[in-house]
């Protein structure tokens, strides 16, 4: 038996840094949602174990025990009783490493869906979560991989039901980011949090204005410390019909709002051929997945 499943872009719409733990976690408060770009994992049934990465971000990826996927997979074959029957997993890496779209920590949220299935474990998606949390505070939200309002530290987690339908351009400008030097530079630490509306407006320019409301604390010591970022989300800004243009996440992929998908695809192509060491992709939201639930 075999299997795929796919590991969805993670973008911060909203990223507000509001507050520093004594332990040094930060606290945050965040919309994320998730687009129809990302990884696939294909695992099937084997006689031995296997991992390999393929695809256009593969290059220098560990396919040992450092890898999130891996970690992923065996704390879940933790959970079997007795022996797990071995999987052979081939991670197919189309999103850019270290981007601030959650890319490994999709794979890994993956991971665990796909095991569950085959292993024929049953975990609810609460259970899924939980098992992967101690993995990174990414995970559990990347596991359910729906439009989510993250809290804490990342592990509050609520649904957010009535996000529009969004016309999404992704440009990662080719360079990895390290998040804790973005942290570090970050100037003021204890930020408001966001204030979410009753519902949102159903139009992509309503549903922009609101976010143009909000923040994402970390793009300016991002930018400050790799320009180029800026340098994305003036490409974004530039062209026909975007919203807004904003940083995702610790960076570098930033992100462009548009009032329809036609737009969206329409812009990407321009920056692609304006720019072709960029990484430039249209994309709707994803709605695979549909279960619904607090954690």
């Amino acid at each position: 038996m075999q299997i795929t499943e796919f590991a969805p872009a993670k973008i911060n719409l909203a990223l507000h840094v509001t507050g520093q733990r004594a332990d040094g976690y930060h606290l945050l408060d965040s919309l994320v949602v998730f687009a129809d770009v990302g990884d696939s994992l294909h695992v099937r049934q084997a006689e031995h174990p296997d991992f390999s990465i393929v695809g256009p971000f593969s290059i220098g990826l560990p396919v040992t025990g450092d890898n999130l996927v891996l970690k992923a997979l065996q704390a879940i074959a933790g959970r079997v009783e007795g022996s797990a029957m071995p999987l052979a997993v081939t991670l197919e890496k189309n999103l850019p490493v270290a981007s601030g779209i959650g890319g490994g920590s999709a794979d890994a949220a993956a991971m665990v869906r796909a095991a569950n299935t085959l292993w024929g474990l049953k975990y609810s998606e609460k259970d899924l979560c939980q098992l992967v949390d101690r993995l990174g505070a990414d995970l559990p939200m990347c596991v359910r991989s729906r439009p989510l309002r993250a809290l804490g530290v990342g592990d509050q987690l609520s649904d957010v039901p009535d996000v529009p339908d969004l016309a999404l351009v992704l440009v990662n400008p080719g360079i990895p980011v390290s998040t804790p030097p973005v942290f570090k530079a970050l100037a003021v630490r204890n930020n408001p949090p966001l204030v979410l509306p009753e519902s949102f407006p159903e139009t992509a320019e309503g549903f922009a204005d609101w976010l143009l409301t909000t923040r994402n604390d970390l793009e300016e010591p991002a930018r400050r410390l790799h320009p180029i970022i800026s340098h994305a989300l003036d490409m974004l800004t530039g062209s026909d019909e975007c919203l807004l243009a904003r940083m995702s996440g610790s960076g570098a992929t930033c992100f462009g709002l548009y009032p329809t998908h036609a737009a969206a695809s329409e812009a990407a192509a321009s920056i692609a051929l304006e720019k072709s060491e960029f990484w430039c992709r249209a994309a709707r939201l994803y709605s695979g997945l549909s279960q619904a639930g607090e954690v």
